[in-house]
């Protein structure tokens, strides 16, 4: 593909890995990126101003030394960043890496937001993914129901309960098969089982339909450790929206295992599950590590392209087909 001057690879889907990056005019680039991210909170980045008034205004920190999660809007103000980056204009090789940085943030989103908190999200592990918002699990309300609707909040721990029972089948299936049996009875109520003792659900926004969540688990405590209860354990669960690509809930799952042959709880985990929760909890730990280590690389990236095009002294906006 040729470049010309006025030329920005970009694909407009915000960005689905499935579609291919396009060049578009870079004046028709800019307006797109206007009115795709305007709001009275952000309208300073992408506004047509002059060098002057641009070199005022406050440049983003550089990235920590330190890997760490993200925050809500990471992942927004990331496009951000490298939206404004071409609008003062890249060359192709520069466009080339912000095209490739834009890539990854659409294929590993959800990997970046759950992984850099140490959970699991290997397509074994993810007990959901791309699951069905449908309209029947909204609440109604009032006259202007359209605007009020909103996922009824007792269908989180349904999300959580289903995401559960998919969880136990994919550690039994895809991850420790030798134990299959063992593991797959764990949801009947004939032998060893689970009962949900308690849940709590942590609400960021509220989820409208249509849309679909991915969910994945994490166990809260190490398995050997004195916070953990011998017949007992707790998951943390995210729920994640895909249409905001933002985390949508928190679940946390206080779980006992329990003899239905006795009727009463076991007292101490069955082994196969003690042990496989001690390789869970340390694959937890060296995937929030390194998660966070991308993280703080693709904020290297997206500096690096900061400081090649509009952090500068000399950066001028390029308004494409609107100059003289």
């Amino acid at each position: 593909m040729r470049l010309g001057r006025d030329d920005v690879i970009v694909n407009f889907s915000l960005f689905n890995p499935q579609q291919p990056l396009t060049m578009i005019p870079r004046s028709a680039f800019s307006r797109h990126l206007l009115r795709y991210n305007y709001s009275p909170s952000t309208h300073h980045f992408f506004s047509s101003i002059t060098s002057a008034q641009n070199a005022q205004s406050p440049a983003p920190q550089d990235p920590p030394v330190q890997p760490h999660r993200i925050d809500p809007r990471w992942l927004t103000m990331m496009k951000r960043r490298i939206g404004r980056c071409m609008m003062f204009g890249l060359k192709p090789a520069q466009v080339d890496n912000a095209g490739k940085i834009l890539q990854e943030l659409a294929r590993d989103w959800r990997e970046l937001i759950a992984g850099s908190e140490g959970f699991l999200t290997d397509e074994k592990r993810r007990s959901l993914y791309r699951h069905n918002v449908v309209w029947g699990e909204q609440d109604i309300m009032g006259k202007t129901c359209i605007l009020n609707r909103h996922v009824n909040n007792v269908t989180y721990v349904r999300y959580a309960e289903t995401a559960r029972v998919n969880w136990t089948r994919n550690i039994g299936i895809h991850i420790d098969p030798t134990n299959k049996k063992e593991w797959l009875n764990l949801l009947k109520s004939t032998g060893i089982g689970l009962i949900l003792r308690s849940i709590k659900i942590n609400y960021k926004f509220p989820m409208k339909s249509p849309d679909k969540i991915t969910v994945y688990q994490k166990l809260v405590h190490d398995p050997s450790s004195s916070l953990s209860s011998q017949s007992a354990f707790e998951l943390q669960v995210m729920i994640l929206s895909e249409a905001r690509q933002r985390l949508a809930a928190y679940c946390y799952e206080d779980i006992v295992t329990y003899d239905y042959v006795k009727n009463r709880k076991t007292p101490e985990l069955p082994p196969f599950m003690f042990d496989q929760f001690k390789t869970i909890w340390k694959q937890q730990l060296k995937a929030e590590a390194e998660w966070k280590q991308r993280i703080l690389e693709i904020e290297s990236r997206v500096r690096t392209l900061e400081v090649e095009s509009w952090d500068r002294a000399d950066a001028v906006e390029d308004t494409g087909s609107a100059k003289k």
